[in-house]
């Protein structure tokens, strides 16, 4: 049910003969497997907004109210209210908003005549950070977290026309949200994703997973799951080209499993095989593309389809640096995975929050692999429960939706946090998470902690003996001194398991040139320097089975203080904000060329 509110008695606050009480907001409901494969209609595109500078209280406007007699009035109105673009940004759109972090308030209009009977949701591809969402005056829910989508059932608020819906959108940073206070990137606020209205029967396909058994590479197994059955239910399932026409039949609560042997042509980076696969009821058919590839680890080694690869990788930020604002569109995907194919990349960590789903599904088209993030980014409150818990769930949400998605080999629940009993019991507790929601991936987390001893760096987190692979994130040469000679370096690890160096790096000013061994001119050739470095110390870790520098492209970060090189940009893209190629992108290009692309059989 939707427009409800959960009433909790609150303790403490006694007032003679009264009880008092605190409304919570219904959050959002689980999301609808696949809406891209369903009937949708897009409600993107231009939306009213009011800016709600001191956050007053959302509730009349919520529910857009009108003045009713000659006496009343309001103190806001979406009449002749600016408008920003719906997905985008707030911060690229306005200038007024640029460095705003605050409350705004989206309006929209709509008609629509569903087919009796059916049901209508409203989804949300990600609201950057907190939203609330009314309908025709309702209040149909909350949701928290910048990067996840959600949706509501608005099936008995929605009217077949002059629909208003508003949507109450903050983006203020607190130090108990994920990411919290302090964080490397842009804090865009806004509508970041599509807003869609989904249609379905009143018994319909709500989620499936359709990938193979681990350790396997002819086995599909997975499960199907309907939404609204009161009684076991038909279910086909369709792969023609892998020659299954099943028929399923669910249990009463909708839910059926399945395990099928067959001969597939394997998904990899060289040969990315998508199949067409149909899931139909009597009343509803959703289509969606998917691989088949096993990825596993044996010893210090991954395995792709039971060969051993290296992955080639590069850190990405859903960012269009040129125009200064969120990716958003299937073309903003194809421009940055371009950028990155063109560097040999055969994989993507992309950091650090789950992306867009058109990235994540391009770069499946495209042969990429990804390693997919949530925001548990240094200085988060380890020790609040409730913190714990958010985690958990964008966890679920991230899992949720892109679970189907070959390409995706490994689920990371943190980057760069500081070891400690509260920090190592809640990244435990969310990769043993990560494990339950998805066993046939890889789970790990991005590690800067390490001991030195002269030539000797010791990679002793205690959270690395519950990963399958194990994220690196060092700078030396920029942040940290080398110890000695690059090619000297010794790494040492507590547990054999295979390593991928997932951040290094130098900033440098595009086009300012200087010393090769001057780190404070931030020229091109001492970012050069620091990677020819890295790459020399690389050969020194026999468990290395992948690397990703810091990062594709330049990206805006409000921390990056220096006025004459960084002013609010981070400067460690091997391409400029504007697509220059540094020094630094051809020697990562020289050195991927190097290593042999995955083998085929």
């Amino acid at each position: 049910m939707t427009g409800l509110w959960i009433i909790n008695l609150t303790r403490g606050i006694l007032l003679p003969g009264l009880a008092v009480f605190m409304l919570i907001p219904l959050q959002a409901q689980t999301v609808i497997q696949n809406v891209y494969g369903r009937n949708h209609l897009s409600l993107n595109g231009k939306w009213q907004i009011i800016i709600n500078w001191y956050d007053i209280k959302h509730e009349a406007i919520g529910k857009d109210m009108k003045p009713t007699g000659k006496t009343d009035f309001v103190e806001f109105d979406f009449s002749d209210a600016m408008q920003l673009q719906v997905p985008g940004d707030w911060n690229s759109q306005l200038p007024e908003l640029k460095y705003y972090e605050g409350t705004v308030c989206y309006k929209r209009v709509f008609d629509y005549s569903r087919k009796q009977g059916n049901r209508i949701f409203l989804h949300f591809g990600a609201v950057n950070y907190q939203a609330e969402a009314y309908l025709n005056g309702v209040l149909l829910g909350s949701h928290e977290g910048g990067f996840t989508p959600f949706q509501f059932d608005i099936t008995d608020q929605l009217k077949a026309t002059n629909n208003v819906l508003v949507v109450i959108v903050n983006n203020q940073r607190h130090e108990d949200a994920i990411p919290a206070l302090n964080y490397g990137w842009w804090n865009y606020g806004g509508i970041t994703r599509d807003v869609l209205l989904v249609e379905t029967p009143p018994v319909y396909v709500e989620d499936y997973f359709i990938q193979l058994e681990k350790g396997t590479t002819d086995q599909i197994k997975g499960w199907i799951k309907l939404n609204g059955a009161s009684a076991p239910q038909q279910v086909k399932l369709e792969i023609p080209e892998a020659k299954i026409h099943e028929e399923l039949k669910t249990n009463e609560s909708g839910y059926t499993s399945f395990s099928l042997k067959r001969e597939l042509f394997l998904w990899s980076p060289a040969n990315p095989k998508l199949y067409k696969v149909k899931i139909s009821t009597p009343e509803e058919t959703v289509e969606d593309e998917i691989g088949f590839r096993s990825v596993e680890v044996k010893g210090t080694d991954i395995l792709l389809n039971k060969q051993s690869v290296f992955l080639k990788g590069i850190n990405i930020h859903e960012e269009i640096p040129e125009r200064m604002g969120r990716a958003c569109s299937e073309a903003d995907a194809h421009y940055l995975l371009g950028l990155a194919k063109e560097l040999d990349c055969n994989f993507i960590r992309f950091a650090h929050y789950p992306v867009n789903e058109y990235l994540v599904r391009i770069a499946e088209q495209m042969g990429m692999l990804v390693w997919e993030e949530i925001p548990l980014w240094q200085r988060i409150q380890f020790s609040n429960p409730q913190v714990a818990g958010k985690a958990e769930q964008m966890l679920a949400e991230m899992v949720a939706r892109d679970k189907n998605r070959c390409n995706v080999i490994i689920w990371s629940v943190s980057n760069e946090t500081r070891p400690g009993p509260e920090r190592n019991d809640v990244t435990v507790k969310l990769l043993q998470k990560a494990r339950e929601l998805d066993s046939t991936r890889l789970v790990s987390a991005a590690i800067s902690h390490f001991k030195y001893n002269k030539n000797e760096i010791t990679v002793d987190d205690p959270i690395c003996q519950y990963m399958d692979v194990i994220g690196i994130n060092n700078y030396l040469g920029w942040y940290y001194p080398w110890p000695s000679e690059p090619g000297d370096i010794n790494w040492v690890f507590e547990v054999e398991k295979p390593v991928i160096y997932s951040e290094f790096g130098a900033e440098a000013l595009y086009g300012n040139h200087g010393s090769a061994d001057v780190a404070h001119e931030w020229n091109e050739e001492y970012q050069e320097n620091v990677y020819k470095a890295n790459i020399a110390m690389l050969k020194n870790i026999p468990a290395l089975r992948g690397v990703s520098p810091w990062l594709l492209m330049d990206y805006r970060d409000p921390t990056r203080l220096h006025p004459v090189f960084q002013d609010g940009w981070n400067r460690k893209g091997v391409l400029s904000d504007k697509g220059d190629k540094k020094k630094a992108w051809y020697v990562l290009r020289k050195y991927y060329d190097s290593i042999p692309c995955y083998p085929q059989r």
